[in-house]
């Protein structure tokens, strides 16, 4: 028995059948429409914000043509860091290196040369950093004004592992339409905001696994002495998710104080909405500390 369906539906239908076809062309579209380039320069400019510590500081801040050029000094007990040059000079950058090299060294700790990557470099989470990020990081490094700036090696006075691990391997992106999911990616692989919201654990290094985003880390610099707050909800009940984005972009909490160093605000203030609601979904979702 063949059915008949008016005129009218049918028109309806056929308006439907083209408008999800028009939104999933615009949202594949949108998804691509984001080059690598434009990716890294988003990435860096905003939540990885590798400059906070590869910058070179000045007392009015970061110095003018010195961008991702090394150099900055970051004490603590276990070690007297210094920032590495990471733009394409060749002499004294990552300009000789091939781009599996640098996300190596990124993902593993590992240089080209064998040598292990220190503290403070978040490698533990940098670990879980997808393939697609971490090249559109590479992309962005390779753009930025090579600086010649010989900087002095780092200073341990703690064993380095061997190594993070075993070869990362692939790490596909993570779908940012599953907003907890991309926040944690956010707070983690990419911001690595639980790294340093973390207390030290019994080796000095983040308890990451007992103690996630319970604040207490100590940062020393030419301010002073900064502590990591907590950003469980344990410490955020008294923020509305407006205070909190503010605090995150500005450095300014309700009160009027304003946070110390390292709090790399002047990059958090670039990111985009949508990722600032899938971070903040993220922390309202951890255990309370």
């Amino acid at each position: 028995m063949t059915m008949h369906v008016p005129p009218q539906m049918m028109i309806k239908r056929l308006q439907h059948a083209v408008l999800l076809f028009v939104s999933g062309l615009a949202a594949a579209t949108g998804a691509n429409a984001e080059s690598r380039l434009e990716r890294g320069r988003y990435l860096m400019q905003s939540i990885v914000a590798c400059g906070n510590c590869h910058t070179p500081q000045g007392p009015d801040g970061p110095m003018p043509g010195m961008e991702l050029a090394g150099g900055l000094k970051i004490e603590d007990k276990p070690f007297t860091a210094i920032a590495s040059n990471i733009t394409p000079d060749r002499e004294t950058g990552i300009g000789k290196w091939t781009d599996a090299q640098i996300v190596t060294a990124i993902r593993e700790g590992r240089r080209p040369d064998g040598s292990i990557i220190g503290p403070p470099m978040p490698i533990g989470l940098y670990r879980g950093m997808s393939d697609n990020d971490a090249r559109a990081i590479v992309a962005y490094l390779r753009s930025v004004k090579p600086v010649k700036n010989q900087v002095a090696k780092s200073e341990y006075r703690i064993p380095l592992p061997p190594g993070y691990g075993p070869p990362v391997g692939k790490v596909a992106d993570v779908p940012r339409t599953d907003k907890l999911a991309y926040g944690r990616y956010l707070a983690g692989p990419l911001g690595h905001c639980v790294e340093c919201h973390s207390p030290a654990g019994p080796q000095g290094a983040p308890d990451l696994e007992n103690r996630l985003g319970a604040g207490g880390f100590s940062f020393f610099g030419p301010w002073g002495v900064s502590v990591s707050t907590n950003i469980t909800p344990a410490g955020l009940s008294k923020y509305s998710d407006g205070d909190l984005k503010k605090v995150i972009t500005t450095g300014v909490r309700p009160d009027g104080s304003r946070l110390k160093p390292p709090m790399g605000v002047a990059y958090y203030v670039r990111m985009r909405p949508a990722d600032l609601d899938a971070l903040v979904a993220y922390l309202r979702s951890l255990p309370a500390k």
